[in-house]
Parts: structure tokens; C-alpha cells; sequence
């Protein structure tokens, strides 16, 4: 009775989310049954309720399963309207791939809903420090868009991998290695050959390196990935792609950006003009102005003490 009545609040709260707010997701279908929602590169706003990212949706003839919440009560509202579009099935479990927002931060829509979330022990401790400040910082940048969102984390929690199995499809989600952010996972579908990469992979953008990052560790999860040769990749950011392209925007980025700041330390350079190292070569991922240097600073501080 706690979650229906939720729910009908949740419904009533939610009501000023219009069905065109959805359109900021493009659905692309991976294989059958299997679907990428996938969201803007652009910074959280009012439009994309925090929904800047890439989400998934698997169907089985038991419930379906959500990649990712989204990154506020409406955030959450907006995906359901294009679930609803693509499967008379119920969403019966919620996958929280990471800490960031809008990995986590919609989870308890779809627990008034009666849906389960599973993630990682580190992740729900990197979202339990950090959730103070989420909201805080979506408050300014979505606005109003914040209403009806209250915390809420995983029912089911798992420390390295988890195997759920629903409607004959097999989901195994694995925490390999830190990487965007503490806790980030995976979910390998071995049957239909296809992986949702969370925060692990960025297509089309430039990667973000915070300093709750791990960029060593990163490419040991890249790594991860990469061993399992899925055919069919949806990253955390950007469209369903291949382990090519995935490479090409994630891993040599990463282990370019390490390689530059390495030799910049060797060379007696600071935190200061670790900004001018050489990521000429990606100057076409989106965000690159915006987050280069950033990043070149927070791998400068990590590398320092490695």
C-alpha cells in the first residue's frame, strides 16, 4: 500500500513532465528485446531533466530491466514514457551502473513502481557521500526539474558480480575496477552478445576525469570489457557502437592523456601547465574544450602520487 499510494503521489507530482520532453532520448534498438535510450552530451538542464546520458531497456517474458534510473523523479518519468512506448512488460528491476546522478538518482520512481535496484557495494557508498552535493548541484542546473526527487538506494547490492536471471535472458553485472566513478559495473547479456558499459565507456565525448576517478584503474575496466568482445556496445555516453569505436574514444584517450601527463611529471612540469599536454588527437569528441583540461589536472594529481 506504501508504494502504490507513492506512486499515485509520485503520478500527481510528476504531471507537469510532458510526453514531448521525451523526444530529448533517441531510442535505438540493438538486437531483440534490447534497446539504447540515449541521451544528450550536452550538460544536465531543464530540458533533459539530467537524463545527459545513455540508458537501456531489456525485454524478457518475465519483466523488464532498466539500465540506469535517470537523473531526477522526472528524469525517471521521461524514460518511462519511452518504455511504455516499447514494451507492455513491467520494469521489475533497475540496474544503477555507477555514482553519478543520473545512474542513481531516479531510483525511487521505480521502486514505487515495484521495481528492484541492484548495484555495486561501492557504488551505493560513493552515492551515499556524494548525494548531498547531486542535489545540491542539480538544483541549480535543472531547476524545478528537481521536484518530486527524494534519495533512495539499491535493495539488492552485490561487492564484484551479480547474475540475475529473468524471462530466460541471463544478465551478469560486473564491478571489474573503479574507473568514472568508484563503483562503476557493467552488464554483459552473453546470450545476445551485447554490453551496457555505464560510465566505463564514452562515445562521442570527451570522457570526464573527476577526483573521485580513478584513471589507472579505468583502463583496467576498459580492459575488462574489451576482453569479452561483445558485439554490440552501449556506452554510458553516446550511441550503441562497436569495441573499435569504444577504443578509439575511451581507451586511447585514456592511455594518451596518461602517457602525456607521465612525461610532463618526468619532465618537472606542474599541475599548472599540465593543461597545454598534447590531446590534439581528440579535439573531435564533443565537450573537448570544456573538459580537456580538466582532465589533464585531475590525472596530473592522481599520477603525482602513483
Amino acid at each position: 500500500m506504501k508504494f502504490a499510494a507513492l506512486a499515485m503521489a509520485l503520478a500527481i507530482n510528476l504531471g507537469s513532465t510532458l510526453p514531448s520532453q521525451a523526444e530529448a532520448l533517441d531510442v535505438q534498438k540493438v538486437t531483440d528485446g534490447i534497446w539504447a535510450l540515449v541521451g544528450p552530451l550536452e550538460q544536465r538542464n531543464a530540458e533533459n531533466l539530467g537524463n545527459n546520458a545513455t540508458f537501456g531497456l531489456i525485454e524478457t517474458t518475465d519483466g523488464a530491466v532498466l539500465i540506469d534510473p535517470g537523473g531526477s523523479a522526472k528524469g525517471a518519468a521521461m524514460i518511462d514514457e519511452v518504455v511504455k512506448g516499447l514494451t507492455d512488460q513491467p520494469v521489475r528491476y533497475v540496474v544503477n551502473t555507477g555514482g553519478q546522478d543520473h545512474r542513481w538518482i531516479g531510483n525511487a520512481y521505480w521502486q514505487a513502481k515495484g521495481a528492484k535496484v541492484i548495484a555495486a557495494t561501492s557504488a551505493v557508498e560513493d552515492q551515499q557521500d556524494r548525494a548531498s552535493m547531486q542535489m545540491t548541484i542539480l538544483s541549480q542546473l535543472i531547476k524545478d526539474g528537481l521536484d518530486g526527487t527524494t534519495e533512495a538506494y539499491a535493495n539488492i547490492t552485490f561487492d564484484d558480480t551479480y547474475t540475475l536471471e529473468l524471462g530466460g535472458k541471463v544478465l551478469e553485472i560486473h564491478h571489474p575496477a573503479a574507473a568514472h566513478t568508484p563503483g562503476d559495473s557493467f552488464v554483459w547479456l552473453p546470450n545476445s552478445d551485447t554490453l551496457f558499459a555505464g560510465d566505463i565507456v564514452y562515445v562521442g565525448r570527451v570522457l570526464g576525469i573527476m577526483s573521485f576517478s580513478n584513471s589507472a584503474e579505468w583502463v583496467d575496466a576498459f580492459k575488462a570489457i574489451e576482453a569479452l568482445n561483445p558485439t554490440h556496445l552501449i556506452p554510458g555516453h553516446g550511441p550503441a557502437t562497436n569495441m573499435a569505436t569504444a577504443r578509439a574514444d575511451t581507451f586511447d584517450y585514456l592511455a594518451n592523456l596518461r602517457l602525456q601527463i607521465g612525461e610532463h611529471i618526468d619532465a618537472g612540469g606542474d599541475i599548472i601547465g599540465s593543461v597545454d599536454v598534447d590531446q590534439s588527437a581528440f579535439v573531435y569528441l564533443d565537450q573537448f574544450d570544456a573538459l580537456a583540461g580538466r582532465n589533464a589536472q585531475a590525472v596530473f594529481e592522481q599520477m603525482e602520487w602513483e
